[in-house]
């Protein structure tokens, strides 16, 4: 596992130096979908990570964001699950909380992943059973288990919409931010005590931080409660997630059932 996460490290360095190129240059944006831009960064940063990723390993699998998805891979042992530019939207007004994102699953579990913000020249890294590294240096997530302790990374556009006012007064600090998989890596590292959203997510969205995560002694949950799979035929995780350490997670769990029923 050590060559394959020191090849998925050096792609995520080379399509991030990618990224740099554009950051807060010329590139053309389009709209993928509502709320859904796609730039030019976005599909170079991609096909670097195919070149490096798939001709090294030809027989994985492949799932990214900017690649038409091909039922194959659903036959596939392992599966490189890849979004060349998480955090889209930052990256176009400029803001610095952008990853690129990788992360290997086998057999619907994650088993390595790599999360590298090339602004910042922070690296998330983790292989399963190794351990999880910033920038080489093995971190840890928070043992805070109390909400009312805690600072919770949050989407931007989720408190924009309101959707956190019900929750509010039962949290600390909620910090609302960008890319869901830096958010994830920053949590690993206990930078904050929480990652949540309530919006559905992709698996390329969040396979990376949750092995990451899982290596740093935290864990990631639907808010249904249960563990999330990968390389599924429907890659849209629903209703939203929560990661953390285990016992944070089950007191956000808590909270979330009993604010939805009022």
């Amino acid at each position: 596992m050590q060559s394959v996460l020191a090849t998925a490290n050096e792609a995520a360095h080379a399509a991030g130096k990618i990224l740099l190129d554009y950051f807060n240059a010329d590139y053309q944006v389009r709209d993928k979908g509502f709320h859904n831009p796609v730039t030019t960064a976005d599909y170079a940063s991609n096909h670097c990570l195919e070149e490096r990723l798939r001709d090294s390993f030809p027989t994985y699998g492949w799932l990214s964001e900017e690649t038409a998805d091909t039922r194959d891979r659903l036959n596939k042992e392992r599966v490189w699950v890849v979004d060349p530019l998480d955090g889209t939207k930052e990256f176009i007004e400029g803001l610095p909380q952008f990853v690129v994102s990788i992360a290997l699953a086998e057999k619907g579990q994650p088993v390595l992943g790599v999360l590298h913000n090339p602004v910042t020249g922070e690296t998330f890294s983790a292989a399963e059973g190794q351990g999880t590294t910033l920038n080489g240096e093995p971190v840890m997530a928070s043992k805070v288990e109390s909400l009312e302790e805690a600072e919770i990374l949050n989407s931007r556009s989720e408190t924009r919409w309101g959707l956190w006012k019900r929750y509010e007064p039962y949290l600390r600090l909620l910090k609302p931010m960008g890319s869901v998989a830096y958010k994830l890596g920053l949590t690993a590292a206990g930078r904050a005590d929480i990652f949540a959203t309530l919006r559905p997510k992709n698996e390329w969205d969040v396979c990376a931080g949750h092995i990451i995560l899982k290596e740093a002694g935290a864990v990631l949950r639907g808010l249904t409660g249960k563990e999330q799979r990968y390389n599924n035929r429907h890659t849209v995780i629903k209703p939203g997630l929560i990661a953390g350490n285990p016992a944070i997670v089950q007191a956000f769990l808590d909270l979330y059932k009993a604010r939805k029923k009022l």
